[in-house]
């Protein structure tokens, strides 16, 4: 692989115009394709087998009046004040309703009022239907008592009838506006709100996004008249994600790191302008196959968050490599080959780990998770791409000035460490070395205390409870909440299959009345048909909210008294919904944790004896990742789930974690962390096989490799920390969890625990049984067939002048 990672580096030096233009050829060309073919995304979660998907499934056939998504309009008055008790208001609801019906994409809209006029209508019809039977039956009366012929018979017959009618009038009730306002359930219980139920032509996931905006646009007239409008709904979120403020500012703080690192301008700019060339590729790729994939809005940011963090990794250590054989003399050609031959062979095989364990994420059967995997390995794949490629080509043109733009202070230090016999790195290892005993048994401990909040981990789906305190959904929730109780949100959905019923309408309610009596269930409202009266939907309003473990208790209690039901109804009872659906795939992720985490280690293992040769070091790198990955899950839990520094850190806690974040974590953790392993021991063995006693060689290879790991770690925890201050709820706990974890990867395990154990291991570090070794296939990342090729290796440059 080094030999042709050497030819690559060496082609794209001398045809560095060709290999330029075709960057900007296939980023031209994915541009246009992503704005040709690009479909809006989605936030809607499904796991395919699930019972409450199934449940949906059969719901969309049977009731396809409610295929569309939904929007719930929330309108509060003032405190104290009633929308029922005022003309105006009433008169602005209205206003409203008559607004959302014009939207284009709403199928239609249930106002409240329009439920209490019809409430009032059907009064004033059956009082009406009433007084026509008592004139009726006070005709025939009449007609018998009144013989024909009476002199003003008529007269009486008729008078008669409208005594009639007047007596029924004064004998009924008026109609009661309070009782009818109570039956209505858009109305809350102290008449402060109501809801509109907008009803969407179109699912969740492929509402426009010019029929979102407009539904949120609209309630002026509510607005104007003192009421408070606040908007719910899935479709809502399904808007493109965009880069904020916080996100640049850990591209703003990488290029400060290398400016600190290299010492100059142009160096420093290249591994950023590598890393956003690889992403806008990449990007623009995925989203011309966003109708393929079926993108989440999530996907895209995790997919720009790790490829702006490994592109600006990879070209570092390329780019690291490239100046440390310059400063020994070596020609900016040969150089650029070698390095892309040697440091660009660890980032191709670090790449291709990482790719390995976001494509492995579709082993879970998770198809939102899978095309998460599979869009973010393909940035990184872009990222890998570009450090081979594009960046020799850049340093084509740079030739010897790859140090223009020097900072005079920044630029001598710098310089001085590419020779420096000792550095601050090599006196850590030499210490590391003498006394290896008590770092690792406190390493171990510490990792180990932080992993413990992960005890209490809960999972859980986002829904409008969790979502940010600013956001018109999260208001909409908190009111809902406060005036219609917190399980109004988080509704069950029973579905009562009758078609083997003998009385269907006895069965559904028997189905309601029972479940009713269940604890935790607050209401259950009246069973609704479909028109053919053979399926059934009885809607259950938990006590609690959708993230609580009441609600989860709710739902595996109505299941386990689902045989009982069946058996005495003859009904086929199955259950689904937003929270119903959100609670199975996080049981289903939950299951699928320990299969995960045990592919990736054995993954680690087998990639660590390939590369290394070695039993002891995978066995070290596996211990390692599990020890940071168990510190980043237990640390975000600390933060976001029990709330212990949130408020320090600006975010918001909630009852559970995201669904996915673990086994998230554990993908992309893996390829990272197995990343500043490769990076860091690769060196050590190096200097091992060129003849370094075993402890000296772990000393001079990690002096070797720490200031660029060390500098690519704090350039991702800049990156990955910057998406914890942005806008997106969902991918801060990915962010967190993600720089914790290569923070503690990097410093605590690659940089500490590592040299101990490798010092500790002596020369078993590199033991590895011959038959195995018989068995294993060769893969050279560290260059060792360029260093015995030596000058023969050297490029030709007939035809192409190297700049000096």
């Amino acid at each position: 692989m080094a030999t042709l990672l050497y030819r690559i580096g060496s082609f794209s030096y001398r045809r560095r115009w060709w290999v330029l233009g075709a960057w900007l050829a296939l980023i031209a060309v994915a541009a246009t394709a992503a704005l040709t073919f690009r479909t809006p995304m989605s936030d809607t979660f499904e796991i395919p087998g699930t019972e409450s998907q199934e449940a949906a499934d059969m719901l969309a056939e049977r009731f396809p009046e409610r295929g569309g998504g939904t929007v719930t309009v929330v309108v509060q008055a003032p405190e104290g004040e009633q929308p029922t008790a005022s003309e105006e208001y009433r008169e602005a609801v209205g206003a409203t309703a008559e607004e959302l019906r014009d939207v284009e994409g709403v199928e239609s809209v249930t106002d409240p009022f329009g439920l209490l006029a019809d409430a009032r209508e059907a009064y004033g019809d059956a009082l009406a239907e009433a007084e026509q039977e008592a004139r009726d039956l006070a005709r025939q009366e009449a007609e018998g008592q009144v013989p024909e012929g009476t002199p003003g018979r008529d007269a009486l017959i008729a008078q008669a009838q409208e005594e009639a009618a007047d007596r029924v009038a004064e004998q009924s009730p008026a109609f009661d506006e309070e009782e009818a306002l109570e039956q209505i359930p858009l109305f809350s219980d102290d008449q402060q709100a109501l809801l509109l139920q907008v009803q969407l032509a179109e699912p969740d996931s492929d509402v426009d996004q010019e029929t979102v905006d407009a539904i949120l646009d609209s309630g002026d007239a509510a607005r104007d008249a003192g009421l408070t409008v606040e908007y719910s709904g899935q479709s809502l979120s399904m808007g493109t994600p965009v880069m904020g403020a916080g996100e640049i500012l850990g591209v703003v703080v990488a290029l400060a790191v290398l400016i600190l690192n290299f010492g100059a301008l142009v160096l420093a700019g290249m591994p950023i302008l590598i890393a956003l060339a690889g992403v806008g590729l990449g990007m623009a790729s995925v989203f011309s196959l966003a109708s393929v994939l079926d993108l989440t809005s999530t996907a895209p940011i995790l997919a720009v968050m790790l490829g702006i963090a490994v592109g600006i990794d990879y070209s570092l250590f390329v780019l690291s490599r490239h100046r440390q054989q310059l400063a020994e003399g070596m020609d900016p050609h040969e150089s650029t080959s070698r390095a892309i031959g040697t440091a660009g062979s660890a980032v191709v095989f670090a790449g291709v780990t990482v790719m390995i364990a976001l494509v492995g994420l579709n082993v879970v059967g998770v198809p939102f998770l899978g095309v998460m995997g599979v869009v973010a390995s393909v940035t990184v794949f872009t990222a890998v791409l570009g450090a081979i490629t594009l960046l020799p080509a850049l340093l084509g043109f740079l030739g010897t000035g790859i140090g223009a733009l020097r900072l005079p202070v920044l630029g001598r230090r710098s310089e001085a460490s590419l020779t420096a016999g000792e550095t601050l790195s090599s006196k850590w290892a030499r210490l590391l070395v003498r006394h290896p005993v008590l770092p690792v048994i406190a390493v171990v401990l510490a990792l180990g205390a932080a992993a413990l909040p992960a005890a209490d981990l809960r999972l859980g789906l986002p829904n409008d409870s969790t979502a940010a305190e600013d956001t018109t959904q999260r208001q909409a929730y908190e009111i809902i909440s406060d005036e219609f109780g917190p399980g109004y949100a988080s509704p069950l959905l029973l579905v009562a299959d009758l078609r083997d019923s003998s009385d269907r309408g006895a069965a559904a309610e028997e189905i309601a009345e029972r479940v009713e009596g269940l604890g935790g269930v607050e209401d259950v409202y009246a069973p609704a048909y479909n028109e053919s009266g053979d399926t059934a939907i009885i809607t259950v309003l938990p006590e609690e909210g959708p993230s609580s473990t009441a609600t989860e208790d709710l739902l595996h209690d109505i299941r386990g008294e689902r045989g009982a039901m069946e058996s005495d109804t003859g009904a086929a009872i199955s259950v689904t919904g937003a929270t119903a659906a959100g609670i199975d795939i996080s049981e289903r992720l939950n299951e699928a944790l320990p299969l995960f985490l045990g592919i990736v280690v054995g993954l680690a293992l087998i990639l660590m004896m390939l590369v290394f040769r070695s039993v002891l070091v995978p066995l070290k790198a596996a211990l390692g990742f599990v020890l940071s990955a168990g510190a980043a899950l237990g640390l975000t839990v600390a933060v976001f789930q029990q709330g212990h520094g949130a408020e320090l850190l600006g975010v918001e806690s909630s009852p559970t974690l995201l669904a996915f974040l673990p086994i998230l974590l554990l993908g992309v953790l893996f390829g990272l962390a197995i990343d500043y392993e490769v990076f860091l021991v690769s060196r050590m063995r190096e200097e091992f096989t060129h003849g370094a006693e075993a402890r000296e060689a772990v000393v001079t290879g990690f002096r070797q490799g720490a200031r660029v790991v060390t500098v690519a770690a704090v350039i991702m925890v800049s990156v990955f920390g910057s998406f914890v201050f942005g806008h997106d709820e969902m991918i801060k706990p990915i962010a967190f969890a993600l720089a914790v974890g290569v923070l503690v990867d990097a410093f605590l395990v690659r940089m500490t625990l590592v040299p101990a154990l490798m010092s500790l291991f002596g020369r078993a570090a590199w033991w590895l049984p011959r038959w195995l070794g018989r068995w294993l296939p060769s893969v050279d990342i560290e260059g060792e067939e360029l260093a015995r090729a030596g000058e023969d290796a050297a490029p030709e440059t007939v035809g192409a002048r190297t700049r000096r």
